[in-house]
């Protein structure tokens, strides 16, 4: 083997490892949103689901022809150990028809003497139903801000998505859990 021929599979086997350290950063970067988009889109994990008006609108069509089953919606909330909040569902538990609108609300106060930025993640329980829990409207969906000794009512509109009653998997499905817990925003954490 010549030293040009030794010297350029020096090179071609550097490039490929700098390719590829390149590309599994690349990769790392990527996995969160894409894991995130995943969950979205398939409920994976208890992930809800987002909706408009229009498509409530067309749930609360099919959801009549249903015959009306209803589900009870048990709330939860909590706030992380970094977030001096008290954070709690209005009403516990409520009993909503599949496909029917309706709105819960969670009542939060800042219990310090700073003004804090929260942001809340959400799960539903059991897995399954996350396909089918939509929200139209939610606090959830952006950053709440809560000066000292602040008190907010913050609702949270949904509705349980008919297609639920024609999947096995939601067959015995009694009761859905929706549970939220307020983290501390990133910038207000700092």
């Amino acid at each position: 083997m010549t030293a040009a021929t030794l010297e350029t599979r020096k090179n071609r086997t550097a490039l490929l490892a700098f390719g590829g350290a390149l590309a599994m950063l690349g990769l790392g970067y990527a996995a969160v949103p894409l894991y995130e988009l995943f969950c979205q889109v398939t409920g994976f994990g208890g992930t809800t689901q987002r909706a408009t008006e229009s498509q409530a609108a067309l749930a609360e069509r099919l959801g009549a022809s249903a015959g009306g089953k209803t589900v009870s919606i048990r709330f939860d909330g909590t706030t992380a150990g970094d977030v001096p909040w008290s954070f709690r569902p209005e009403q516990v538990t409520d009993t909503v028809t599949i496909g029917q609108r309706d709105m819960a609300i969670y009542i939060a106060k800042n219990n310090s003497d700073e003004t804090i930025t929260g942001t809340a993640t959400f799960n539903v329980e059991p897995e399954q139903a996350g396909a089918y829990f939509n929200k139209i409207q939610c606090f959830c969906f952006t950053e709440q801000v809560l000066e000292p000794g602040q008190e907010v009512r913050m609702p949270v509109l949904y509705f349980v998505d008919p297609a639920a009653l024609d999947d096995p998997n939601m067959e015995g499905v009694e009761q859905i859990t929706l549970s939220y817990t307020f983290h501390r925003a990133l910038e207000s954490a700092e």
